[in-house]
């Protein structure tokens, strides 16, 4: 996996694309890989952890739901982060897509002991905005800056 790929230098905001394929194997790797790329290249300021979660609950879906396990499928990240700190991520599959208003909440008592359904929740939980395109192939995710704290 090369996380170089994609690296837009001469952009004027931080941002590059990355793919793995659909294996579940692959997903931790593929996150700390690229987390410590974020830090390392971007206006990144934080430890990460929120958007750790956010990401694999994301990537692991589009593995599972979007792609089936189907390693000759991939799942694709794109991120960008602005001059004002905020950061985007769109994780996209290659699979049929799924109505988010559908996924049956997991806070309902009927669902609280459900072995799945938590990954939108948590992801909804630890970033500032999340929304679905293309037919659920897509999400997208913000994460706003941090408030730096007063001196």
């Amino acid at each position: 996996m090369d996380l170089h790929k994609g690296w837009k230098a001469g952009a004027p905001h931080p941002q590059f694309e990355l793919s793995m394929p659909s294996d579940i194997s692959e997903i931790s790797p593929f996150v700390d890989e690229f987390i410590e790329r974020m830090k390392h290249y971007t206006c990144f300021q934080g430890d990460g952890s929120d958007i750790e979660v956010a990401l694999r609950e994301a990537i692991a879906n589009a593995v599972v739901h979007g792609n089936h396990e189907d390693r000759s499928k991939h799942v694709h990240l794109s991120f960008r982060c602005e001059a004002s700190g905020e950061l985007f991520f769109v994780v996209r599959d290659e699979g049929e897509g799924f109505n988010p208003e559908k996924v049956p909440d997991p806070l309902a008592p009927e669902n609280i002991f459900a072995e799945h359904g938590r990954g939108i929740l948590m992801m909804r939980t630890y970033m500032d905005g999340v929304h679905y395109e293309h037919g659920g192939r897509e999400v997208h995710m913000r994460k706003k800056p941090s408030a730096k704290p007063e001196a």
